[in-house]
């Protein structure tokens, strides 16, 4: 069973504005703001030069700006974690190490505190690479287990970590004891919480089931596929779970692998994730009549992002955000102006009134039906 971790050291008591990240990347920016920048990335410079990084007093951007990002910071699920509500995800951490910090040097100074990667992500180089930034009551940072939770703890220097994902059980583990090891590692201090990853509403349910029924400690998030063309998990089951028994949604792929992104509108271009040998399976998908048929579906959009003033991809991560059950979207770029078109999603949050909202659903055409509109 393949699990996940989330970490920060914790500072979680002092919620009065403690948890927004007031940077803002702007060339025009005040001189504290460019020198506390300026004095954060020679913090950054002497730790990869050492290699290792332990300061006895952190510089935080959210202490040293004045100006706000926009971002916006939401519990995970019903639990005191706050997270940032866009993340940076796994496609991220599949560059080299050189372009990977400098898209997270981005994604922090933009205001968020989430990061998603895995320990086979860039060769398992990344988790020095995090901690140059160091500000650890600031980050939340996930990452997937392979070769066991001691010996990623000592990569990343930390006694302990917030929240432990769970991939989707195999069949063959018997729930209780997923379970069980879950309330195990949160007992010895090792997490604070667990959620699950690709699991079905179902196996969710009874995850819960059994931890009350022998006082255990049930799961508070699960992450799940969420874009304009996967809605039904994220739009009717997990609200239903986030209001019964307080698990919230941690979405990834909200361009759809790039399919949302409007690249793909003429076919398959050279250097294109969907060009590469190892993404085979997503050009026969872009190729499909399904696929043309959604093609066809994002042109109709298009008129709605230039009303709004913004990009399809701005769009469509706004499109996700606006659902209040979601914790936070991951992110996943391959390069800064795509990152930074992403990030201006927050921009366009407000802008998704009902009356956008139901203009997207009528050209999509594939609003699940559900109880109750969980649309904030």
């Amino acid at each position: 069973m393949q699990v996940s971790i989330a970490c920060t050291d914790h500072n979680l008591k002092n919620r009065n504005g403690e948890d927004r990240l007031i940077s803002k990347q702007n060339t025009t920016a005040p001189n504290a703001v460019n020198a506390a920048r300026a004095k954060f990335r020679t913090v950054a410079i002497i730790a990869r030069s050492l290699g290792t990084f332990t300061p006895q007093h952190h510089i935080s951007l959210k202490e040293s700006t004045a100006k706000q990002t926009g971002m916006k910071y939401r519990n995970l699920g019903k639990s005191g974690l706050r997270v940032s509500c866009l993340g940076l995800g796994e496609y991220v951490m599949f560059q080299s190490v050189c372009v990977a910090e400098h898209l997270m040097t981005i994604a922090y100074e933009s205001g968020v505190n989430l990061f998603d990667t895995a320990e086979v992500y860039a060769a398992g180089k990344y988790v020095s690479m995090l901690l140059f930034f160091h500000l650890r009551s600031s980050l939340v940072i996930t990452t997937k287990l392979y070769w066991g939770l001691k010996a990623s703890l000592q990569r990343l220097q930390l006694e302990y970590v917030d929240v432990v994902f769970a991939n989707r059980p195999d069949g063959n583990t018997p729930m209780e004891e997923i379970v069980r090891a879950m309330t195990y590692v949160i007992d010895r201090g090792m997490t604070m919480y667990w959620g699950t990853s690709r699991w079905s509403a179902m196996e969710i349910m009874e995850a819960y089931s059994v931890a009350r029924q022998f006082n255990m400690i049930p799961p508070v998030c699960e992450q799940a596929e969420y874009h304009l063309f996967q809605r039904d998990k994220v739009e009717v089951q997990l609200p239903e779970l986030y209001h019964k028994i307080g698990v919230g949604a941690m979405t990834w792929s909200p361009l759809a692998c790039g399919i949302i992104s409007g690249k793909y509108a003429s076919g398959v271009p050279d250097g294109s994730r969907a060009s590469l040998k190892c993404y085979q399976w997503l050009k026969e998908k872009i190729v499909t009549e399904e696929g043309r048929m959604q093609q066809s579906k994002l042109k109709e959009l298009f008129p709605i992002a230039e009303r709004l003033g913004c990009t399809l991809p701005q769009l469509a991560v706004a499109w996700c955000l606006r659902n209040e059950g979601v914790s936070s979207v991951l992110l996943g770029s391959s390069n800064a102006e795509q990152l930074i078109e992403n990030l201006g999603a927050i921009q366009v949050l407000p802008k998704m009134t009902t009356h956008i909202v139901n203009e997207i659903d009528n050209i999509l055409g594939n609003k699940p039906f559900c109880k109750k509109d969980y649309r904030s």
